[in-house]
């Protein structure tokens, strides 16, 4: 008797836990989404806390330390200019962060609508949605984010407007997809014959019920960005010069290739790691909030 009140006063906190706090238990008992969101976390307080640890301006140029290796005053060395590889390296991070988290604000503020439009109004709606959808679609989301950059200049804004508009016909038909299954269900027809306006079913039955691929799709989107914006910068479209992202490191290191080949390892690492990281959580966030959306999110 005494063992059976135990076990039930054991599990009774579990009984009344917040079903987010058991995604997220879940999520991170999977080792690669741990090292994931190990890896994003640290990037985030690197970011935030930038303004206390960088050791040096990352536009101060130091002449006598041109092309120096790791250790000593500059712990990651210098580049070609003398200035600080590491300084350069966290302001670049704060940059991919801001980008990453704009263009997939960009992508939810004005896919998820057009996704629940096309998947409650049907009929005409749904096919202009969608063709549209499809006509960005067929382009490479590398292309029309390079395209549109090249086309407005390279700053932040321009790149993060770029990167979103690449970002919406994703979660549009993600939102879509998901929507077009719980259209269906016996709860949303009752609500329907009951009288309940259009917008007031996509946003209490629809919407919320639609939340878990959403999340799916825009921790993976942001490892998309990341990556998409140091390809930008890489090949000169994106975010100019003195302001350091890891594309333009590489851009400015890539002549130094054979000289000091450090300098194109480390913002190389720091894009290779920050991505792997995103889709490592995204894919355990997948497989935990539904493993069916293995299908739909890629």
């Amino acid at each position: 008797m005494t063992d059976a009140i135990q076990g039930a006063a054991a599990t009774e906190p579990l009984r009344h836990r917040h079903p987010w706090l058991d995604v997220t238990y879940k999520v991170l008992s999977i080792p690669q989404a741990a090292f994931g969101a190990v890896v994003i976390t640290l990037t985030i307080l690197a970011a935030i806390l930038a303004p206390v640890i960088v050791p040096f301006d990352p536009e101060a140029m130091d002449f006598d330390n041109l092309l120096a290796g790791m250790g000593g005053e500059h712990l990651l060395g210098t580049d070609q200019m003398g200035r600080d590889t590491l300084a350069r390296l966290i302001v670049g991070a704060q940059v991919a962060l801001m980008v990453s988290l704009g263009a997939v604000g960009i992508g939810i503020v004005v896919g998820v609508p057009l996704g629940l439009a096309s998947v409650y109004f049907r009929g005409f709606i749904d096919d202009v949605i969608m063709r549209l959808m499809d006509a960005l679609v067929v382009f490479p989301s590398l292309l029309i984010a390079v395209g549109l950059a090249a086309a407005m200049g390279g700053s932040l804004g321009t790149v993060i407007l770029a990167i979103g508009i690449a970002n919406v016909p994703w979660m549009a038909r993600v939102i879509r997809s998901q929507g077009l299954s719980i259209r269906e269900m016996d709860y949303v027809a009752a609500a329907e014959a009951g009288g309940m306006s259009h917008f007031r079913i996509i946003f209490k039955h629809i919407l919320p019920n639609s939340v878990a691929p959403v999340i799916v799709q825009s921790t993976l989107s942001m490892g998309y960005a990341v990556l998409t914006e140091a390809a930008l910068g890489f090949i000169g479209v994106g975010i100019q010069p003195p302001t350091p992202t890891w594309g333009n490191m590489l851009q400015q290191a890539f002549p130094m290739l054979e000289q000091q080949p450090l300098l194109s390892i480390v913002p190389g690492l720091a894009i290779f790691v920050l991505v792997l990281a995103f889709n490592f959580l995204g894919d355990a966030l997948r497989d935990v909030l539904d493993p069916r959306l293995k299908g739909v999110i890629h």
